[in-house]
């Protein structure tokens, strides 16, 4: 059963501010769980049914504050429509180093106000299948440790470093070797370039784009043509990221 302290604090950790305040964040549902269980993230407690902790029992460390609750009370503590399994609060992570030479040896993916924390949730995701090493987010973009956006990761939350950034301050004093790339309805057709994953790929909100000064920071613009009869007016940010992601990684 849950304690009515512990009950408040998980409550509290839906908003940003007390996650700020206490440094903590919620992971929620068995599989993000189990990965933040073989992530190095701190983890403060955990919440568990019965049926979880029993068939998992070689995954939970003996010494982990921990919980038995019910399908009911995970639910009604948490975000998710339904919660059968689990529930933790991790800790914070600390802002890892952003090393000033890596975009000139990797592609990083730099995320304009993307204020939906599903949108954002799918990005990360995204850099998690094509190995990016971080994301980088404009003071304007989702929470990245929003329950959403961490549901919406599918366990990328613990692998993806994240690093946040005013974008009109940090692309223009990037080497003027690095490419940044944006998409752009007037840039070079991405289907006819031999891209290597190297630079800074920008993306901006799919209601807005690019801020201005963002955007005056773009060193390569690529356009993602439509098909054949295609009418749509636009693509959402994290397909259009995955059509130029698949681009970059395309030859390797």
């Amino acid at each position: 059963m849950v304690s009515k302290a512990l009950g408040k604090y998980v409550q509290s950790l839906h908003q940003k501010k007390y996650r700020l305040r206490h440094g903590a964040f919620l992971v929620e549902g068995g599989k993000s769980v189990l990965e933040l269980l073989s992530s190095d993230l701190e983890i403060e407690h955990l919440l568990v049914t019965p049926e979880f902790a029993s068939q998992n029992r070689a995954q939970l460390p003996a010494r982990l504050p921990r919980t038995e609750a019910s399908e009911t009370e995970l639910t009604q503590l948490g975000t998710l429509a339904t919660n059968t399994t689990a529930l933790a609060v991790a800790r914070l992570p600390a802002e890892k180093p952003l090393p000033p030479t890596l975009p000139e040896s990797a592609l990083l993916l730099a995320l304009d106000e993307v204020r939906d924390p599903g949108n954002l949730g799918t990005l990360l995701r995204l850099a998690d299948w094509y190995g990016l090493p971080g994301v980088v987010l404009s003071p304007g973009c989702a929470d990245p440790y929003s329950p959403k956006t961490v549901a919406a990761t599918m366990g990328a939350f613990a692998r993806v470093p994240v690093w946040e950034r005013s974008l009109a301050d940090w692309l223009p004093g990037l080497p003027p070797t690095v490419d940044i790339f944006g998409a752009d309805l007037a840039g070079d057709n991405v289907h006819h370039l031999a891209l290597r994953p190297q630079g800074v790929l920008v993306m901006g909100s799919e209601s807005h784009g690019l801020t201005p000064s963002v955007a005056a920071s773009l060193r390569r613009r690529l356009h993602i043509p439509r098909g054949a009869g295609g009418a749509a007016e636009s693509l959402n940010v994290a397909i259009s990221a995955a059509i130029l992601l698949d681009n970059f990684f395309r030859n390797q």
